[in-house]
């Protein structure tokens, strides 16, 4: 590229790129550049706007303008037409001086982090040749930073020349405090977060009375600690020493959530620091942790508290607080949380939408001003848990905004024992965020002050933009990863530096003495009197602990069995189905599902309500009634199986339209996503949301049953374990498809046995139903009753739009969810052999062309696998006088789905009958990767279900029965 290439066509291509290089230099082309800094007189004469600002640049530099004298006149002659004056040349060094600043700022803009001072333990930042302005070409002396003109660099701090602003942004890019924002793509965010960080409107300087209160709560932060360490030493207590500042930070964020409108601050956290927080950000009496910690002395110290005994280790357990602050009293919840790092990270997320989101009308509106998510990560675990990624991934989904999140990455400069060297492959930690556009800060932990500041920041932006932020508070773990750990072990000179570092609340005792601010007495009075704070405190605790007390008598909240009525009159589902497939005018289905939808109203009086027809009038049944439902999922609005359609497309634009949505006599709202291809972050903020939204029937669809395995951190240590941890409730209704079709190993089995090897004291519910009815009640009968457990659905796929597992109108207006459903064609006194199955397997069984023949077999359905139905399995059994054996067929292996889980069940219902099991052998694999192979297998299940065993075989086991695995 040459000047010779700047012809009269593409002049103004020029100029445009000119003023783009002139806001960001690698913005533009690296031919263009080099023009642009080759100082090439040719350029100037075809750019007149660039030699006007270079005559600009000399006037303000105070150099005469350089002009040509006129062309002589010849006698005689008429005079020509005056020539247009001719452009000056350009002064090359100052041309590329000016191109040299600009490339400068942008340097310090984007990689100025690399230079700053971050470390509290002192070490040398990397820096970066681009920030010198001694090796740029041309080479910024003072004299040429001198002749720039600050007006010219579009930057937000004040001065008149480049030498003027340099300082300036030297140290606020490479202070105690840095920032990364110019990776955001969007061109107004990049600049408001350029004009806020250059002004320093969000930094200002702390007056006298703030650093006060600053060194107060420095001292009772480090206080609660070192009281804690004496008087329980050897206890783990994961202390915040080293971050100390965070508690500071969390009371600027609540300050200035309430201040933008949050009634609900949310905050998720590790362990690290969490005991401190509870304390001063929650606002738990001391008794109350120093209770926790007597705990571990002697059970009687928890065991007669308000709440029972505990059902997790004090660093898990959430709570709620309120503050009174300056814009009024504000709720704040700590989020209760498993040792899975990052695992609470979606729960907060979907806590915080629920309270975001009105339910108590159709509309259901969402206003992200009402509730503020704070997630805290450590260093180690936010670039390495996958999570993390997960769910920042939600922050600007329809379905999942929260309005952004303040994430507040607690950085020790190590995870457990693990360097950051070995621990991911970026230079900081929060180099995830990025990808995301979401700004990052990054702040000293020593600097309380520019820590604030770097809060007001973050939360200014988020009230801005609704967009996440990232603080990277950097700062270190004083001992080791708990206080039994030795740090030295594996980070020796790290340990050594921390050792010898002062405590942040003695630095800044220190300049607060130095500045006469606060006397050095006045700093050790402050310290003695959070011991003696905590010293009584415990005295209190121990004098209390003395006196006998009853126990509460509290424990894990039983479901009593409740009778719910499910049904629904006639009338009103036609009249709901009648509004289900209504649509606005000039809206044009798709002809396919148009007929569909017409298919439905004729299944009212025909007969052949489907699974999808059927859900959609429990759900309309529920938002008339006034309780609000959400169903999410991975390709949820249609349906994995294109059976649902409750978001319908107009053929010719594209427009959507719900009518579920829609219903004229709705008093709830209705929420329904299509989720991202996410299970653990997806299902973690449906857990989340269904806990703070116990009045919604909540749901989660996974595209294939066996996709939950992507969330099973949710299912183990939140959606089965929660009530008995924390005594948290949910009606959080899993619909997994399961069913073996020939279809291979990955998307036959929603690991059925997983669920029921988790099951116990009443903790879940598991259901593999069999008709559109059941379905129907069983969705209606988990959103009233009044016992709110987490239900499992292995909902079908084929049995979708199987007519036989279809209902009528009577079936939806009439009864209610059987748990046990008996053979209802069976000779009841011939009967000898009672098969109990479950699921699609019944349909093969009762399909095959043997079941006409086998009339002394009846075939029975459990539908509800967990409660097991006792007392129903043994009045079936019961029913039958000629039984001579029961026998339990599934189809997935004999290691796998619901055997050896209800066997001892199934044993007592039987009552010393014979018992025996069909299915697939013991297998490694769910099931076989040929449609062939499955078939062959289906049909020697259903044949040995149906066909009489034989004379000597075993009345107790049978092919493929047994305890014992077939190798």
């Amino acid at each position: 590229m040459s000047v010779h290439d700047v012809d009269g066509l593409n002049v103004g291509y020029a100029q445009g790129l000119l003023e783009q290089y002139l806001e960001n230099p690698e913005a533009v082309p690296e031919e263009w550049r080099a023009v642009f800094e080759s100082g090439d007189a040719g350029l100037v004469e075809a750019l007149p706007g660039l030699a006007r600002l270079l005559e600009t640049l000399r006037a303000e530099n105070g150099e005469p303008p350089v002009t040509e004298a006129p062309a002589p006149v010849a006698p005689e002659v008429a005079p020509p037409a005056p020539p247009l004056p001719t452009p000056a040349a350009p002064d090359q060094t100052l041309l590329g001086a000016v191109a040299a600043a600009a490339s400068l700022i942008k340097a310090y803009r984007t990689h100025g982090t690399l230079a700053a001072r971050l470390d509290p333990l002192g070490s040398e930042p990397v820096g970066d040749p681009a920030l010198e302005p001694e090796l740029l070409v041309p080479k910024l002396t003072p004299d040429l930073q001198a002749q720039i003109p600050a007006s010219v660099l579009r930057v937000g701090v004040e001065g008149e020349t480049l030498a003027d602003v340099l300082p300036k942004l030297r140290e606020i890019y490479t202070g105690t405090i840095a920032y990364e924002v110019e990776h955001i793509s969007d061109h107004q965010e990049r600049v408001w977060l350029r004009q806020a960080i250059e002004s320093g409107h969000y930094r200002r300087p702390f007056s006298p009375d703030e650093r006060r209160r600053m060194l107060e709560r420095l001292t009772e932060v480090e206080g609660f600690e070192h009281y804690l360490r004496r008087a329980f030493l050897g206890q783990k207590q994961f202390s915040i020493e080293g971050l100390d500042v965070l508690v500071p930070m969390l009371d600027e964020a609540v300050e200035l959530g309430a201040e933008a409108g949050a009634h609900e601050l949310v905050i998720g956290m590790a362990h690290r620091g969490r005991l401190n927080v509870l304390a001063h950000i929650i606002g738990r009496p001391y008794e109350e942790l120093l209770r926790e910690f007597e705990g571990e002395r002697t059970i009687e110290a928890v065991a007669a508290t308000a709440e029972g005994a505990s059902g997790d280790v004090k660093y898990h357990l959430g709570a709620v607080g309120r503050r009174t602050t300056r814009a009024g009293q504000a709720t704040v919840m700590l989020a209760a949380n498993p040792s899975h790092l990052e695992a609470v990270d979606p729960v907060v997320e979907g806590i915080t939408r629920a309270e975001q989101t009105d339910r108590s009308s159709r509309a259901g509106a969402h206003d992200p001003a009402v509730a503020l998510p704070i997630l805290i990560h450590g260093d180690a675990s936010f670039p390495a848990q996958g999570v993390v990624a997960e769910t920042l991934n939600l922050q600007s989904l329809v379905g999942y905004t929260t309005g952004g999140t303040l994430h507040v990455i607690a950085n020790n400069q190590v995870g457990f024992t693990t360097d950051p060297a070995d621990g991911r492959s970026t230079r900081h930690s929060s180099d995830l965020a990025k990808g995301f556009d979401v700004p990052i800060i990054h702040v000293n932990a020593d600097d309380p002050e520019a820590a604030i500041s770097a809060i007001r920041l973050a939360l200014a932006f988020r009230r801005r933009f609704g967009s996440d932020v990232v603080v990277d508070l950097v700062g270190y773990r004083r001992h080791g990863h708990n206080e039994t750990d030795e740090a030295s072990f594996t980070q020796p000179l790290m340990a050594e530096r921390i050792a010898a570092h002062p405590s942040v609340r003695e630095l800044y005792a220190q300049q607060l003495a130095e500045t006469g601010v606060v006397p050095p007495e006045e700093a050790d009075r402050l310290a003695k009197e959070q011991q003696a704070r905590m010293k009584a405190a415990h005295e209190t605790l121990k004098t209390s602990l003395a006196a006998p007390q009853p126990a509460s008598g509290e424990g894990t909240p039983v479901a009593a069995e409740a009778v719910v009525d499910t049904v629904v009159p006639a009338e009103r589902l036609r009249e709901l189905s009648a509004e289900l497939v209504r649509v606005p005018e000039g809206f044009t289905v798709n002809p396919k599902l148009a007929r569909m939808l017409e298919r439905r109203t004729e299944a009212l009086d025909t007969g052949g309500i489907d699974w999808g027809q059927a859900e959609s009038l429990a759900i309309a049944s529920l938002l008339v009634e006034g309780i609000p439902v959400r169903l999410t999922g991975q390709d949820t609005e249609r349906g994995t199986f294109s059976h649902r359609h409750l978001v319908l497309h107009d053929a010719h634009t594209g427009a959507q339209h719900a009518p579920i949505r829609n219903l004229s006599a709705a008093a709830a709202s209705f929420e329904v996503y299509n989720s991202p291809l996410s299970e653990y972050a997806a299902l973690g903020f449906e857990y989340g949301y269904s806990v703070t939204a116990p009045e919604a029937l909540v749901l989660w669809e996974a595209q294939f049953g066996d996709f939950i395995n992507g969330a099973q951190i949710v299912v183990d240590q939140f959606l089965v374990s929660g009530i008995a941890k924390w005594r948290q409730t949910s009606r959080l209704t899993l619909l997994l498809p399961h069913g073996y079709e020939g279809n291979g190993p990955e998307h036959s089995s929603a690991r059925l046995e997983r669920f029921l090897q988790l099951a116990a004291q009443e903790n879940i519910r598991i259901v593999n139903a069999t008709t559109s009815a059941q379905y129907f009640h069983l969705l209606r009968r988990q959103a009233l009753d009044p016992n709110a457990r987490p239900l499992v659905v292995m909902t079908p796929k084929g049995l979708l739009r199987l007519k036989e597992a279809s209902s009528t109108l009577a079936d939806l207006a009439e009864g209610g969810f059987a748990p046990l459903l008996d053979d209802p064609a069976a000779d009841r006194e011939r009967v000898t052999r009672l098969v109990l199955t479950s699921g699609k397997l019944y349909y093969d069984i009762a399909g095959h062309e043997l079941r006409e023949q086998a009339s002394t077999v009846a075939v029975a359905r459990l539908e509800q696998l967990y409660p097991f139905p006792v007392n129903a399995a043994a009045r079936l059994v019961a029913s039958y006088p000629s039984l001579e054996e029961v026998v339990w067929a599934q189809e997935e292996p004999q290691n796998m789905g619901a055997w050896r889980a209800i066997r001892h069940r199934l044993e007592e219902a039987v009552a010393g009958r014979p018992l025996r099991y069909v299915g697939r052998p013991w297998r490694a694999s769910p099931s076989e990767g040929y449609p062939t192979a499955h078939a062959r297998a289906q049909d020697r299940i259903v044949r040995e279900v149906l066909e009489s065993p034989p004379r000597n075989a075993d009345a107790g086991a049978g092919a493929g029965a047994g305890g014992e695995p077939q190798l």
